[in-house]
């Protein structure tokens, strides 16, 4: 093993950062997730976290999961594909499948597992996989995994796209894969334009990844494809349930032709064990709660739209984003961990993003919002947040 660590030992980045007291990662949380937590003692704004929805903590999402733990017990110590299936994992298939508007969808333990198993499966070595330079890692690593061709075009650059699909032959399957909410920088994908290409080229394939879209955008937040009205033009739909719909796992939409054979053939389905009874019932209340209180969304605009005017007016620059990710860039790696420290002691929680989810020069905090955050935590965040950006000579 000497060769092996030698290699291994030359990743120093943490220990330096945590030498300087700075390193901002794998903080226990001691309460539930919620927009303050107790964390090391103390409590602190949470600004940190995916639960758009603000579900993460409903009593009756708690209460679901604890019912079907002592209906079905502690897991299903199988795969679907064999002894795993419970009937309330098909219920949420198909209650999904209607939401999201396709014939049929399977749940996956996992929304990594719905990219890394479901990408590399539909292709054979003839087809190319397509994708946005800043799609989410589980995209990346679906599409390392494929024999298919790999190409990429430039973020959300419509000729750098059709570029991509030029280079492929007519008789090509080309799947395009897209995130629909950029998790990092809070912008949309292009879709009209994905839809639009997808018609002047033969045999193209559309599949968008809806993990930050679903529960945010969209009526009765149904995602991305519904919000620009292109779920007909869009071939297959994931999503996650570990964001808006306050559990654990993961879930791939599409046509019943689609579903049959990823049931039958993609590994990260049939060779891991199911999802467990307590989160799958989670997510199916929290599914049943979304499309009843469509309120839930309309507070999440109402107070992201007050952050996005509020960071803005503070002289932050914060991209293009749309959405309840709004990012802070620092656009420089020691910075970005001083930021979340001397976030964190003004009582802030928010993210580091250093490479690889972002471009070296593009360091940021990641700054995001749930449905039951209210403007006062808002001002109180944005206020601490500017006397750190200021301190550091990040903004005037």
């Amino acid at each position: 093993m000497g060769l092996l660590h030698a290699r291994l030992a030359k990743y120093d980045l943490p220990q330096k950062m945590i030498e300087k007291g700075v390193y901002p990662y794998f903080r226990a949380i001691k309460s539930k997730q919620g927009t303050e937590v107790e964390m090391e003692g103390h409590k602190v704004l949470m600004f940190g976290s995916n639960a758009y929805t603000g579900l993460t903590g409903d009593e009756r999402v708690i209460e679901a999961g604890v019912k079907a733990l002592r209906q079905y017990g502690s897991g299903c110590a199988g795969s679907r594909f064999l002894n795993g299936t419970l009937d309330i994992h098909v219920q949420l298939e198909k209650e999904l499948a209607e939401f999201v508007g396709k014939d049929e969808a399977l749940c996956f333990s996992t929304g990594f597992t719905v990219n890394s198993g479901v990408i590399p499966q539909l292709l054979t070595r003839d087809d190319f996989i397509i994708c946005d330079d800043r799609d989410h890692a589980s995209i990346v690593d679906g599409r390392r995994l494929s024999f298919a061709k790999a190409l990429h075009y430039k973020h959300n650059d419509k000729k750098d796209l059709e570029r991509s699909l030029r280079r492929c032959p007519k008789n090509s399957v080309k799947l395009i894969v897209v995130d629909g909410v950029f998790s990092m920088e809070g912008d949309l994908c292009k879709l009209p334009e994905i839809v639009e290409l997808k018609h002047k080229c033969d045999n193209v394939v559309i599949m968008v990844d809806e993990a930050h879209g679903i529960g945010v955008f969209g009526r009765q937040g149904r995602g991305v494809c519904d919000h620009f009205n292109l779920t007909d033009e869009v071939d297959i739909i994931m999503g996650t349930f570990s964001k808006s719909l306050a559990s654990i796992g993961g879930f791939v939409a599409a046509d019943k032709v689609i579903i049959n054979y990823l049931r039958h053939t993609a590994r990260t389905y049939i060779f891991s064990a199911s999802d467990t009874p307590a989160a799958t019932a989670s997510a199916l209340e929290a599914l049943h709660i979304i499309q009843n209180e469509p309120e839930r969304i309309k507070s999440l605009w109402e107070v992201t739209n007050y952050a996005l005017m509020k960071f803005r007016d503070a002289g932050f620059e914060i991209g293009e984003t749309e959405s309840p990710i709004i990012p802070l860039y620092v656009r420089d790696l020691e910075k970005t961990f001083m930021v979340t420290k001397m976030a964190f002691d003004e009582g802030v929680f928010i993210n580091a993003v250093i490479p690889p989810a972002c471009a070296p020069q593009d360091t940021l905090v990641r700054f995001a919002l749930m449905a039951n955050h209210t403007k006062q935590q808002v001002d109180r965040a944005v206020t601490a947040l500017t006397k750190v950006f200021k301190e550091l000579d990040i903004i005037k």
